[in-house]
């Protein structure tokens, strides 16, 4: 497996996974952040916690093979509001001494088809609250894990759209969804973003 290198290759990763806390959004659309951190969590044998330094709570552990492809991380889902997330990745950004190149946001996506994957370095928020409230914490300059979630039917509005669950058609695919996008995520911190993107973009 080829390895990314870059000058700050041993500073840890913050994967901050967008969503808002609270069982009433567990399944919503907004929250696809929450169920892929979720699942790397489980990857890395961790049960979130919560933080001492912010509103969030945190995992921390590997991934990749043990050895030098191996990469320290910290699973963040802030527990904040979505619209608010900047203040609780910020604080744990500072915490953990990690690199803004090293902190990637997965979050939800209305501009791309259903279960779509398009990672990305900086560029704006396009609407989404919580890629606007990191903006304004921290710059632009962090990677993105986009999940595509569609544009609403209709006339609804997207507010709506963003804090109803998942379709009951959507749900027979979404765990397959949740882990390539998990996989996305291991790829772009162990493989670096072109490479990642040439796989998963799509």
């Amino acid at each position: 497996m080829h390895v990314t290198t870059d000058a700050n290759a041993d500073a840890p990763w913050l994967i901050a996974g967008l969503g808002n806390p609270g069982p009433e959004y567990a399944m919503n659309r907004h929250n696809v952040g929450f169920m892929v951190a979720d699942l790397l969590a489980q990857r890395i044998g961790g049960k979130f916690k919560r933080a001492a330094k912010a509103q969030a709570q945190v995992v921390e552990g590997r991934i990749g093979a043990p050895g030098p492809a191996s990469r320290r991380v910290i699973l963040v889902k802030p527990m904040s509001y979505m619209n608010v997330s900047g203040g609780p990745v910020t604080a744990l950004r500072d915490f953990y001494k990690v690199p803004t190149e090293h902190i990637v946001a997965v979050h939800d996506e209305l501009d791309i088809d259903y279960g779509m994957l398009r990672l990305k370095l900086g560029g704006g928020d396009n609407g989404h609250n919580g890629l606007k409230s990191m903006t304004k914490a921290m710059g632009p300059d962090y990677h993105r894990v986009r999940f595509g979630i569609g544009r609403p039917p209709g006339r609804m509005q997207v507010a709506d759209f963003v804090l109803k669950d998942f379709a009951s058609a959507e749900r027979k695919e979404l765990d397959y969804f949740v882990d390539r996008a998990a996989d996305a995520v291991e790829a772009l911190i162990i493989e670096g973003l072109e490479r990642t993107q040439s796989t998963y973009n799509s």
